[in-house]
């Protein structure tokens, strides 16, 4: 708004702006004074509240989830069960009551583990009569089957660059293409063109296998690309092969997400796309420029591809921990604010410089440690809020955002009294937070909440800086979503007053050395003044919700409102 007046000139537009200005101002002050009002609505302290949010505690409560003692917290371990015992007895300390199954703090979820039989698992190309065999780790990777122990299949390959079928915007990659009875290769991500919204819906690998099922296709191929390995490079999914592979089972004994339709699912290098489009006519750099471009692009390969996959199968379960905080409003309490962090990480793994346990500290040992001063924090509050609360420490995010999914789709309380979601799994905590990252918040009307919190705490709020990486559909908010549930996702910004702090090179750094490694544990240099700041913002967000006597609703039009609201 107020960039366009560099584009005038004169006494006039200059008096104006400082008119724009004054009104601004005076604006600002009035929804500070209006959240003030808020916060002692009904009698309660918020300010009292926020001050019972310790970094102290955060920093006592990382110590002991990112201990070497609990391996790494990973999903359906001895370490996870632990943290979940640890997490249930706070709860149960601040006065929070047990919300999970039977009247315990614990909801089960039942977990299919699978991983790949390298050894037996085979990917042959079939081209002249000839065959060329790839190899495992080095041209191509799977996860494996989540269902069956053996499948096959041999199909001609077609290339449907992203895989999108978005009628939302005329736009269609298997136009032209027929897919059935075919195996479809496609690459990370949805055009640039689209909305943020529409980028990260369509870049989910479950809307891209459901839509490859809808055309009619035996097998998938997900082709390696500089998107790709910028997100989640080849040489890192050859590394998590070490950790098994999980989905949640329903009541009748399937896997969530799963198409069996589809008789493989494999992942190529950058050596298997260039072994695989040889002879086409095509390279991958004309396949990445057309998707940088947002063109459709699809053809036929030459030849047929001959995939085997083996799969070693386990069952086991592994507990979300759920309390809830009884609000004051007769009208109200039967409504839920849900809050959520995941506690799993990623367990033991490849050894990392000698050390083999990936400790999860700020992921999301943070993020939990704030779940449990907030739910403190409310338990503490007399009066209590208007709404109730539900205080959800999630398992099996690492593995596909599986413990959010399965409450989500499963609730310990009514589906339809799910309000509002807060997630957090991105509390950084290297650098004293100026701003605030809240993914979601433009979706629906918490995005008043948002602004209003912000204001209230002298924060800003900032837009997602890299809306290329869909943050909104990669953590669990997004499993609320899906379940028509308003929710919002919040990280640090990457704001600094100080020249000699710069957020986004510290972030990039540590993507590039710490993140998913033995090396995100307690030795980083934290501050923990930060991560109570974080905490407060979490806190005063979700208590101008509960406060609010109007229900949460999505924007109209919104593309998820649409999607999903109607659940």
């Amino acid at each position: 708004m107020f960039a366009s007046f560099t584009f005038l000139a004169g006494k006039k537009m200059i008096r104006l702006a400082g008119y724009v200005l004054a009104f601004f101002s005076l604006f600002c002050t009035w929804i500070m004074v209006r959240a003030a009002d808020r916060l002692t609505a009904s009698g309660d302290s918020g300010d009292a509240a926020l001050n019972e949010i310790h970094p102290e505690a955060i920093r006592a409560d990382m110590r002991f989830l990112a201990d070497d003692l609990l391996e790494g917290r990973g999903t359906g371990t001895r370490g996870h069960e632990i943290a979940a015992r640890f997490i249930a007895s706070r709860f149960e300390a601040d006065g929070l009551e047990p919300a999970g199954e039977n009247g315990t703090y614990y909801q089960s979820v039942p977990l299919r583990s699978f991983r790949p039989d390298e050894k037996q698992t085979t990917l042959t190309l079939v081209r002249g009569g000839k065959e060329e065999t790839l190899t495992f780790r080095e041209d191509f990777l799977t996860q494996g089957d989540p269902e069956r122990k053996e499948t096959s299949v041999e199909a001609g390959v077609v290339y449907v660059g992203q895989g999108v079928t978005a009628p939302e915007v005329g736009y269609d990659d298997y136009k032209g293409i027929d897919a059935k009875g075919r195996i479809v290769a496609f690459i990370f991500g949805a055009p640039a063109t689209f909305s943020t919204t529409l980028r990260a819906h369509y870049s989910s690998r479950e809307e891209k296998a459901a839509n490859a099922v809808a055309h009619g296709a035996v097998g998938l191929i997900v082709l390696d690309s500089p998107a790709l390995e910028n997100v989640y490079s080849f040489k890192e999914r050859v590394r998590d092969l070490a950790f098994p592979s999980l989905r949640w089972l329903s009541p009748d004994g399937k896997p969530n997400d799963y198409f069996k339709e589809l008789r493989a699912v494999v992942e190529l290098s950058m050596a298997g796309v260039n072994q695989i489009l040889a002879g086409s006519g095509k390279t991958p750099e004309e396949l990445y420029r057309a998707a940088q471009e947002s063109r459709p692009l699809s053809f036929t390969l030459q030849g047929t591809l001959k995939v085997r996959e083996v799969t070693q199968l386990a069952d086991l379960r592994s507990p979300n921990v759920v309390a809830r905080l009884r609000g004051s409003d007769p009208a109200l309490r039967d409504e839920y604010v849900v809050y959520t962090a995941h506690l799993d990480h990623l367990g033991i793994g490849q050894p990392v410089d000698g050390d083999s346990i990936y400790n999860g500290a700020i992921d999301n040992a943070a993020g939990t440690a704030s779940l449990l001063e907030i739910a403190r924090a409310y338990g503490r509050m007399n009066p209590r809020p208007r709404r109730s609360f539900l205080f959800v420490s999630v398992t099996g995010e690492e593995s596909g955002l599986l413990g959010s999914d399965y409450f989500a789709h499963y609730p310990t309380v009514p589906k339809r009294s799910l309000v509002a979601e807060v997630n957090m799994d991105g509390d950084l905590l290297l650098w004293p937070l100026e701003d605030v990252i809240v993914n979601g918040e433009e979706h629906s009307t918490l995005g008043n909440q948002v602004h209003e919190a912000a204001l209230r705490l002298h924060l800003l709020v900032s837009p997602d800086p890299f809306p290329e990486q869909v943050f909104f559909i990669r953590s669990d908010q997004y499993s609320f979503v899906r379940q028509g549930v308003p929710v919002v996702d919040i990280s640090n910004g990457m704001k600094s007053s100080d020249a000699k702090i710069r957020p986004r090179e510290t972030l990039l750094k540590w993507i590039d050395t710490v993140y998913h490694s033995p090396k995100d544990d307690m030795n980083q240099p934290f501050d923990f003044e930060a991560a109570a700041a974080y905490s407060r913002y979490s806190y005063l967000l979700g208590y101008l919700v509960a406060q609010e006597t109007e229900r949460p609703e999505w924007k109209p039009g919104d593309f998820f409102g649409e999607k999903y609201g109607k659940k």
